[in-house]
């Protein structure tokens, strides 16, 4: 336990100073000071990227139906249009939704209220804040609440291990489990991300009404959840994306209504791909740590959020964009309420606190760290597990 099979050897779970270590994290952390103004225009100009790349993928489906671009051209085009668009896709989430849902801005004097946890994407804003095939408040209590402070535990909603046993545990062939998760990860926002939400939702609700949990979400639309399932969830997003966005394009002729369509596909399938790669892999992989009880202290919260998540590559503001930030998972999970460009200033930071108290400090290539995370999803490699925790 808590030894890298590569040379180095890391301080064992029950040898770490738990105290010392909250002390030196909650240090940094108030050195590094309030969120500012400063913070904020990080934020803005984060989001201006995302629209900036949605925009241009749409002017190129416009350029398409105007000029009637068909063959080669027209698949060259369309291909650069809808990674254009995914790209706005995952930014609006990881970049803008993801802090903004944490609060991250709340406390910036004078801030927009939109840019507030309280107001973002909710009611009608919804549709023009973040509209996803997730709920808002599903995901923000799925993600900020259960996932943030039940990591790496049963209880955790994320938890890849755990989710991926029908999978695992079944008969399937290695070869074809890999050809699952593959085809998995290229639509797993509408089929993972939507319906667990919704049923971590519907459960917290149930527990208050003392009823069953629900232990399977229901894609029948007869059924109450299956119906709220398509009602609130997947066809606002299919109605509006693939429905109306292409029919503005009838203007121009079926064919190029039909073009329109084509491409929001493949950026909804570019999209799924590319929050897959940097969302997955953060907490799953054989060198990941997961814990069969809750924690007992704040410096064992802080201890399980740096055995329980890795890093990638890290360096200007371009590069974290495409990651949308989540390349820095463990200071997120640290501080899950800071903005993004606190993290920035933290790593260094946190990075030194881990070795003075010989931690590992995991931070490796995104794509080096998905074949990892196959090889779990698959069960050709299993979570590490804490001896007596």
């Amino acid at each position: 336990m808590g030894e890298n099979t590569t040379t180095k050897t890391y301080a064992r779970y029950e040898d770490i100073n738990q105290e010392q270590l909250q002390k030196d994290i909650e240090d940094a952390r108030d050195k590094l000071g309030a969120t500012t103004w400063e913070d904020f225009e990080h934020l803005l100009k984060l989001e201006k990227w995302g629209r900036w790349a949605t925009f241009s993928g749409f002017g190129i489906i416009l350029l398409i139906a105007i000029f009637d671009f068909s063959g080669f051209a027209f698949w060259s085009l369309a291909i650069i249009a809808a990674l254009l668009i995914s790209t706005g896709n995952v930014s609006r989430w990881a970049n803008v939704t993801h802090p903004i849902l944490h609060g991250a801005y709340d406390k910036v004097p004078n801030v927009p209220a939109h840019y507030t946890k309280a107001h973002f994407a909710k009611g009608h804003r919804r549709y023009i804040d973040w509209i996803d095939w997730i709920k808002p408040e599903a995901w923000e209590y799925e993600h900020n609440i259960m996932h943030h402070y039940h990591l790496g535990e049963l209880d955790d909603p994320d938890n890849v291990e755990n989710n991926v046993r029908w999978l695992t545990e079944s008969k399937t062939p290695m070869w074809l489990r890999y050809i699952i998760m593959y085809l998995f990860a290229g639509t797993w926002k509408f089929t993972y991300y939507a319906p667990n939400t919704l049923k971590i939702l519907e459960n917290k609700e149930r527990r208050k009404q003392g009823l069953e949990e629900i232990q399977h979400q229901v894609w029948n639309p007869k059924k109450p959840n299956g119906l709220k399932l398509w009602m609130d969830y997947l066809l606002p997003y299919i109605l509006i994306k693939f429905v109306a966005f292409p029919a503005l394009f009838l203007v121009f002729g079926t064919q190029a209504a039909l073009n329109a369509l084509i491409v929001m596909l493949l950026a909804e399938f570019f999209a799924n791909l590319h929050s897959f790669l940097v969302i997955v892999p953060n907490h799953s992989a054989e060198d990941i740590y997961m814990f069969n009880e809750p924690h007992k202290s704040t410096g064992e919260f802080y201890l399980r959020q740096i055995m329980g998540s890795v890093n990638y590559n890290t360096g200007s503001d371009f590069i974290d964009f495409l990651h949308g930030f989540l390349n820095y998972q463990i200071e997120h999970h640290l501080f899950p309420n800071q903005p993004h460009s606190f993290y920035q200033k933290l790593q260094p930071i946190v990075k030194d606190i881990c070795k003075k108290h010989n931690l590992e400090y995991r931070q490796e290539s995104v794509f080096k760290r998905i074949f990892m995370s196959m090889d779990l999803m698959v069960g050709k490699t299993k979570l590490l597990r804490v001896d007596g925790i």
